[in-house]
């Protein structure tokens, strides 16, 4: 009898399970569908930043069961690479995918939450940005250009870059053309150099050409892919520039209000994910690609002298305490940056460079 009435409420039970289950896929199959465009400022599936976002996308339509379908397009393939930030502020498309130093023109102050020479690195920018403020402050910025901002990826530290001639000393530099963004590209110029910003799919053509004498670009992972070895001979490194350069999802903010709050939650949730998948990804493919370019393609890697690194952080600091001082926002947030800046580094000197340090003896 005991074992009859179990079954009985086992079956009762499995029906209403299977009953719950019907209503709920019938509820979420009557819940309006979204459909979005997202542009970028990569070359469309490029790796690791292009394929970021094509992620990005398909998490964002996943988690929602179809409910936010979100179309990428590469640079060039709807707006230029960098038309991004005016596209998605003007509702031409939902959601952009970059990095803030390319809209240093729009506002000089979102380079903050790119990256800074000799600033925070990738690790340190997430705590910042997630646990130190510094996301408040960026929504307050982009509120004025009718934008949300979201963390979306982050490339760690980078390398110094690709030359066409040996930097050996700081006289090296003058009137060196490289493509270099953001405040990085400021610092060179103080340096003597002459920082050109273009779009990563001009790259190869235009340091091919003569056009520019160097280029940075990302990191080993990247370099490989676009080639680069096959047209400049020198790789150098550490990348000063950009220790922790964090990629952006921005948002249209009335389309993002126009979201059901679930479907809000799933994109926040989302890029969250896609942000710390893309850092761990570069730690993890960096060093398999810098084997093959020096094994296989005989890159000469070279490193920065210290006369050349300690010069460029003198600027650096010349260039951002500058940035800070031109208006209010710019000095909450450079206040922010630096003080969470100060506060990590005596941790990362006591634990990560500690514990560095200690692997080599």
């Amino acid at each position: 009898m005991k074992r009859r009435d179990f079954v009985k409420k086992l079956g009762t039970g499995t029906l209403l399970s299977g009953g719950l289950l019907s209503y709920s896929q019938s509820a979420l199959a009557k819940k309006k569908r979204v459909k979005w465009k997202m542009v970028t400022t990569w070359p469309k599936n490029f790796p690791g930043l292009g394929t970021g976002a094509e992620y990005l996308a398909k998490l964002i339509e996943t988690m929602s069961h179809g409910r936010l379908k979100i179309k990428v397009y590469g640079a060039r393939q709807l707006v230029p690479a960098f038309e991004v930030f005016d596209a998605v502020s003007s509702g031409t498309a939902q959601m952009g995918h970059g990095s803030a130093y390319y809209w240093k023109g729009k506002s000089e102050e979102a380079q903050f939450f790119s990256t800074v020479p000799f600033g925070l690195n990738g690790q340190e920018m997430n705590a910042w940005l997630y646990h130190g403020g510094g996301m408040k402050l960026w929504e307050e910025l982009y509120a004025d250009f009718n934008l949300i901002p979201m963390a979306a990826g982050n490339t760690g530290v980078q390398m110094g870059g690709w030359f066409n001639k040996q930097i050996n000393g700081l006289q090296d530099l003058q009137g060196l053309k490289m493509r270099i963004p953001g405040l990085g590209g400021e610092v060179l110029k103080r340096a003597g150099g002459t920082p050109v910003n273009i779009p990563g799919n001009e790259l190869y053509t235009s340091l091919q050409s003569g056009a520019i004498d160097a280029t940075e670009w990302v990191g080993p992972y990247n370099d490989l892919a676009f080639g680069f070895y096959r047209i400049a001979k020198y790789y150098y490194y550490p990348g000063w520039h950009e220790p922790g350069t964090t990629l952006e999802a921005m948002i249209n903010k009335k389309a993002f209000e126009a979201l059901d709050k679930d479907l809000q939650e799933i994109v926040r949730t989302a890029c969250k994910a896609v942000n710390q998948d893309m850092l761990v990804g570069y730690v993890a493919k960096n060093n398999a690609a810098l084997q093959t370019l020096v094994n296989e393609h005989k890159v000469d890697v070279r490193k920065f002298s210290d006369e050349i690194l300690k010069k460029l952080h003198q600027l650096s600091d010349e260039v951002v305490a500058e940035l800070a001082a031109k208006n209010a926002i710019s000095q909450k947030i450079f206040n922010s940056y630096q003080s969470f800046r100060d506060n990590v580094i005596a941790w990362d000197n006591m634990s990560e460079l500690a514990y560095m340090n200690a692997r080599k003896l």
